[in-house]
C-alpha cells in the first residue's frame, strides 16, 4: 500500500490527529539505539482508548500490515523496534485512571500511564505498588506488563506480573478481550493472563490492567557493604538468606562497575572488588532491627560496611545506584548490556565469567544488578564502530550460553525482543520451544503482531 493511502486509511481508523506520517525518528528504534538497531516504519498511531486500538489492530490484520507495540521506548531489547515495518502504535496518550479503590488495595489504569505517575498516586494513598523498573519516569505499565518487568523490590515483592490480577488486550484479528480483574483470585479457565504478561506485545497489546497495591511500609534503611572480591560478596549474600533475613533488595556491583561509577559512594568504594547494597523495610520498629541484623551478617568478611540513615543519605545511595548504567555507558561511549540470570548460588561464577568472556574479545567488562534475583547486567564496553560492536555482540553470545551452563537464563528482565530472538534453545527442550510456538500460532496465526520478536 502506499504511504500515503496508507496515512488516509488509517486517519479514517483513528482519527486524523492520531496518526504521525511521515513518522519521526524516535520511533525507529528504542534504548537499544546505540548498538545501531534501527527499524522504518510506514506509520505511527497514537491511539487514545481501547476501542481505537482494536480498530487499528483489525485493520492492520486483514491487509496483513505488521503491528508493533510501543509503551515509553525504555526497553533494552529491541521490542519496539520496526523491524519489519508496519504500523507502532504508541499507547502513551493512554494515561487514564479508571478507577482507584485505596480501601481496597486496587486501581484500574490504561497502558500509557508512566511507572512514576503510578508510585505517586499510590503513594498519596498511603500505598505502594512495588516494580521499580529503572526510567520510572519514561517507562509504561502497559510496557512493564509486556515485559514482566522487575526492578530492585522484586526480591521480595515480584516482577510486575505478580501484582496483575487482570487485563484488557487487543488480540488478533482485532477482538478486545478481558481476563481476570479486580478480583484477587481466578481459576476459572487457562491463565491467559500469564500468557499476555512477559510477551512483549507478539500475542496482543495490554490496553489497561487492573493492579493490587500494598500499604507503604514505614521505613526503609538501605545497608551498604564492600568486599575484597566477588567470592566473597556473593558468599554474604548467600549469608543473608541463610541467616532468614528477609531484605526488601539484595544489589550489587563488581570491581569493574565500581572503579567507573563508584567515586559518588566515596572511601566506601574505593579499591573494592564487589558492593552489596541492601535494604530493610517495614515498620519503623521492625526495619531497624532488620537493617541491625543486615549490617552484622554483611559485614563478617566486608571491607567496610554502613547503615544508612533515612532520608537523604538513603535517597542518595539509592539515586546513584539508579545512574550507575549511565555512568558506565559514558565511560567509552559504547555499551552492549545484557541481563541474564544465575542461580544465586552460581552468581560469582557469572560475576567473573562475564570480566573473563570480556577479556577474551578484547573488551572491558564489568556488571551489576539485582543480586537477590542472581540477575546480572553484563556490560561490554567498546569505542563507537563497527568492530567494538561486534566484538562486544560476540561476547554477548558467549555469555548466553554461560547464563544457560550455570542453570540460568537468557533473560532475567528485558525479555527477548529482536537483539536475543531465537535462542531460547539455549535453554529450552525443542518440546518446549515448539510450544512456544504453537502459542504464538494460536494468537496471531498471520505473525503480524510484533514480528520477528521474541520466538
Amino acid at each position: 500500500m502506499h504511504a500515503r493511502e496508507l496515512v488516509a486509511e488509517l486517519s479514517r481508523v483513528a482519527g486524523a490527529g492520531a496518526v504521525l506520517a511521515p513518522p519521526p525518528a524516535v520511533y525507529e528504534t528504542d534504548s537499544t539505539g546505540p548498538t545501531g538497531l534501527r527499524g522504518r516504519p510506514d506509520a505511527v498511531v497514537l491511539p487514545g482508548d481501547a476501542e481505537t486500538v482494536r480498530a487499528v489492530v483489525a485493520w492492520c490484520y486483514e491487509r496483513d500490515v505488521a503491528i508493533v507495540p510501543r509503551g515509553g521506548g525504555t526497553g533494552f531489547a529491541g521490542g519496539a523496534v520496526p523491524i519489519t515495518g508496519g504500523v507502532v502504535v504508541d499507547l502513551s496518550r493512554m494515561t487514564a485512571v479508571r478507577s482507584f479503590h485505596p480501601l481496597l488495595w486496587r486501581v484500574h489504569v490504561e497502558a500509557g500511564m508512566p511507572t512514576a505517575a503510578l508510585h505517586r498516586l499510590a503513594r498519596e494513598s498511603g500505598l505502594w505498588f512495588p516494580p521499580d523498573p529503572g526510567a520510572a519516569e519514561q517507562s509504561q505499565i502497559g510496557g512493564n506488563i509486556a515485559t514482566n518487568a522487575g526492578g530492585p523490590h522484586a526480591f521480595r515483592y515480584g516482577t510486575t506480573g505478580a501484582w496483575v490480577t487482570g487485563l484488557e488486550a487487543v488480540i488478533p484479528p482485532g477482538d478486545l478481550i478481558t481476563v481476570g480483574g479486580a478480583v484477587r483470585k481466578d481459576v476459572a479457565g487457562y491463565d491467559v493472563k500469564r500468557l499476555l504478561i512477559g510477551s512483549e506485545g507478539t500475542l496482543g497489546i495490554v490496553t489497561a490492567a487492573w493492579l493490587r497495591l500494598i500499604p507503604a511500609p514505614e521505613l526503609a534503611i538501605p545497608v551498604v557493604a564492600t568486599y575484597a572480591s566477588p567470592e566473597a560478596g556473593c558468599a554474604a549474600i548467600e549469608a543473608v538468606l541463610g541467616n532468614g533475613l528477609e531484605a526488601a533488595a539484595i544489589e550489587y556491583a563488581d570491581g569493574g562497575a565500581l572503579a567507573i561509577a563508584g567515586r559518588a559512594l566515596g572511601k566506601l568504594a574505593e579499591g573494592a572488588g564487589f558492593l552489596v547494597l541492601a535494604e530493610a523495610d517495614g515498620d519503623a520498629a521492625a526495619a531497624r532491627d532488620l537493617a541491625d541484623r543486615l549490617a552484622d551478617v554483611l559485614g563478617e568478611n566486608a571491607r567496610a560496611v554502613r547503615r544508612l540513615e533515612p532520608g537523604e543519605e538513603s535517597a542518595a545511595v539509592w539515586r546513584w545506584r539508579e545512574g550507575v548504567s549511565g555512568t558506565v555507558t559514558a565511560a567509552r561511549g559504547g555499551r552492549l548490556s545484557e541481563d541474564i540470570a544465575v542461580p544465586l548460588d552460581r552468581l560469582a561464577e557469572a560475576v567473573l565469567g562475564t570480566v573473563e568472556i570480556g577479556r577474551r574479545h578484547g573488551l572491558d567488562a564489568c556488571s551489576w544488578g539485582h543480586a537477590g534475583d542472581g540477575n546480572l547486567h553484563s556490560s561490554f564496553l567498546f569505542d563507537p564502530g563497527d568492530a567494538g560492536l561486534a566484538a562486544a555482540r560476540a561476547a554477548a553470545e558467549e555469555l548466553f550460553a554461560l547464563a544457560a551452563t550455570l542453570g540460568g537464563t537468557i533473560s532475567g528482565e528485558h525479555g527477548l525482543g529482536l537483539l536475543k530472538a531465537g535462542r531460547l534453545g539455549l535453554q529450552w527442550t525443542p518440546a518446549a520451544v515448539a510450544l512456544h510456538q504453537r502459542v504464538k500460532q494460536a494468537f496471531d496465526p498471520r505473525n503480524l503482531m510484533n514480528p520477528g520478536k521474541k520466538v
